[in-house]
């Protein structure tokens, strides 16, 4: 069972505690920017809107529901996860750990905090967290894992 729960409860965690330190650490902050490489700066941002800032309104009814929404999410990924094995069940508890992560900031700030910016030749990557790494990186992990387990060669029927 600990197998199962510790994917997600590491990402949770990890995800929790690094918003709660750039909150401590960017209060007060104007601009909330701190520029750490020639790439890389640590900004606040918080995102009341889905990924890359999609359906951004400032509505706290639709934080609460699209909070709930990121749990019910969470708790269908860890269902799923516990009939899966190896990369696949890793790739599960990735994303059920950024969903209730990015879940729990809509309950508490009523957005999710992001704070990782990327940027080259003055573009920027979207302003991300740790959740949203561990979605990517369940994602992608899925994708690994059905790779893998493919016994289909090109060419031969599915069926």
């Amino acid at each position: 069972m600990w197998l199962l729960l510790l994917p997600p409860l590491l990402v949770f965690l990890t995800d929790q505690a690094s918003k709660w330190l750039i909150l401590w650490f960017m209060d007060g902050r104007i601009p909330p920017v701190v520029p750490v490489t020639d790439f890389f700066n640590l900004v606040l941002v918080f995102n009341p809107g889905v990924s890359f800032g999609l359906f951004a309104q400032h509505d706290p009814m639709g934080a609460m529901m699209m909070g709930l929404f990121a749990f019910v999410v969470g708790l269908v990924v860890v269902y799923f996860a516990r009939k899966a094995q190896g990369l696949e069940r890793l790739g599960y508890g990735f994303i059920a750990g950024g969903a209730f992560g990015n879940g729990l900031d809509r309950f508490l700030h009523g957005a999710v905090v992001d704070f990782l910016d990327f940027h080259i030749s003055g573009w920027h990557f979207w302003a991300f967290n740790v959740a949203d790494a561990g979605i990517s990186v369940g994602v992608g992990l899925l994708l690994l894992a059905g790779l893998r387990s493919s016994n289909t060669k090109v060419g031969e029927d599915a069926s």
